[in-house]
């Protein structure tokens, strides 16, 4: 069967699809997060990167220090990998929150954050 539309008009609209998807998203985000300017919500998305990378490159520094390796349990380094990564991911959020003038909505957001940690473990008595 030959497609009456060629390669060009098919990327195309997948494009603009793509498009379409991720704009809707941006609003949608900077709509939660009472957000107007597209200066903050990119300065916001690199503070969002930035940790990440720099929260796994602390997890390599400890994990080399302490010489845990391939022959090291799954159990400890899952265990590792969350008592380094969570409290560094926390730091570091609001210190690239601050060098990028974005500390209020990052400490707003961590707040936010651990409010709805802490009610999940909640026990209604």
């Amino acid at each position: 069967m030959i497609s009456k539309y060629n390669n060009e008009q098919t990327i195309s609209a997948c494009c603009f699809i793509v498009h379409f998807i991720q704009l809707n998203m941006f609003k949608k985000l900077k709509a939660r997060w009472h957000i107007n300017s597209n200066l903050q919500f990119i300065l916001i998305l690199v503070v969002f990167s930035v940790t990440g990378i720099s929260s796994v490159y602390i997890k390599d520094i400890v994990f080399r220090y302490l010489e845990i390796n391939e022959a090291t349990s799954l159990g400890l380094k899952t265990i590792l990998y969350i008592v380094t990564i969570v409290p560094s991911y926390q730091v570091l959020l609001l210190f690239y929150g601050a060098v990028f003038g974005q500390f209020q909505f990052f400490l707003t957001f961590q707040k936010k954050s651990v409010k709805k940690l802490i009610g999940k473990f909640k026990i209604s008595i």
